[in-house]
C-alpha cells in the first residue's frame, strides 16, 4: 500500500495542491492525477453518493490508486459512524464540517484511529477496501493510523471563538477555512450581507492560530498568484479549482471566441 501523500507532505512542511471533482467521476480523478495534482476534493456534504455507500467510494479510491493521487473527502456531518465507513472504504484524508467546539470534533477524529490519545481509539476492525479486504491483520491495524489524516472546517463565528480548543484536539491533522459559510454566519439573518473586513480578520486569525498550534491550514484559491501567496504565508493545503468550473471557463471562452463574428 502507498502512503498518504498529503500527510507526508504537511508533516514535512510542504504544500499540496488539489482540485474538486464535483462530478464524482473516476475518470476525472484519473485526469487530475495525470496532471500532477496532489489530491482530489470530494464534497459529500453537498453532493455525490451517500457516505454510507461503500461500493461507490471504493470505485473512487480505485481510480485514485491508479494515478497515485489522494482523495480528500468532506463528509456531511461530524458523525463517527460516517468517519468509520469512509476510512474502511479506503479514504485516508477526511474533512469534518459543521464544527463549533472541540467537544463536537473529538469523537469524529477518534473514530478514524485504532489508537487515539494514548488509548484505544474508536475505529474498530472491519472487512473493507481500507484493509485490502484483510480485516484484522497486524500489518493493517499496526500501520493504518500512520496514514490517516483528519481535518476540520473552520467556517463560522463560533468556531473562530473556539479556535484554540478546536486546534488542541488530539491527532487533528489540519484545519480548512470556509470563508463563504463564515460570512453567512455573520449575516445576522441576511444571507446576502457581506463582511469582507471581518472575514479577512478571521482568515488571518485562523492561520496564526494554526501556525502557533502546529496544525496545517488549508483554503480554496482559484487565482494562481493568490494561491502562491497563500503558501508563502503558511497555508499548506490549497484547492485551486474544480472540474465543472474549468470546463465552463475553457469551453465558455472558446465558444465566445468562435461565435464572436455571428453578431
Amino acid at each position: 500500500m502507498t502512503h498518504n501523500a498529503i500527510r507526508r507532505a504537511v508533516e514535512n512542511d510542504e504544500a499540496v495542491f488539489g482540485a474538486s471533482a464535483a462530478t464524482f467521476s473516476p475518470t476525472m480523478i484519473e485526469i487530475f492525477g495525470d496532471l500532477g495534482l496532489d489530491f482530489v476534493w470530494l464534497d459529500l456534504e453537498h453532493g455525490g453518493p451517500s457516505p454510507y455507500d461503500s461500493t461507490a467510494l471504493e470505485e473512487l479510491t480505485r481510480a485514485a490508486d491508479v494515478v497515485d493521487i489522494e482523495l480528500l473527502v468532506r463528509i456531511p456531518m461530524p458523525e463517527p459512524s460516517i468517519v468509520r465507513k469512509v476510512v474502511d472504504a479506503g479514504v485516508r484524508t477526511v474533512l469534518i464540517p459543521r464544527i463549533e467546539t472541540a467537544d463536537e470534533l473529538r469523537p469524529a477524529v477518534e473514530a478514524a484511529y485504532f489508537s487515539y490519545d494514548g488509548e484505544v481509539g474508536d475505529r474498530g476492525v472491519g472487512i473493507g477496501r481500507g484493509s485490502r479486504w484483510a480485516g484484522y491483520a497486524d500489518s493493517h491495524v499496526g500501520d493504518a493510523d500512520e496514514d490517516v489524516l483528519v481535518g476540520t472546517m473552520i467556517e463560522n463565528e463560533r468556531a473562530l471563538d473556539s479556535l484554540e480548543s478546536i486546534l488542541s484536539v488530539p491527532q487533528l491533522g489540519f484545519a480548512f477555512l470556509g470563508p463563504a459559510d463564515m460570512d453567512m454566519s455573520m449575516s445576522g439573518g441576511d444571507p446576502l450581507a457581506k463582511h469582507p473586513d471581518a472575514i479577512a480578520e478571521g482568515i488571518d486569525n485562523t492561520l496564526d492560530a494554526c501556525l502557533d498550534a502546529g496544525v496545517p491550514a488549508g483554503r480554496i484559491l482559484n487565482d494562481p498568484a493568490a494561491a502562491a501567496d497563500a503558501v508563502d504565508d503558511g497555508f499548506q493545503i490549497v484547492r485551486i479549482g474544480d472540474d465543472i468550473g474549468a470546463v465552463r471557463q475553457v469551453l465558455g471562452e472558446r465558444l465566445a471566441t468562435v461565435t464572436a463574428g455571428d453578431d
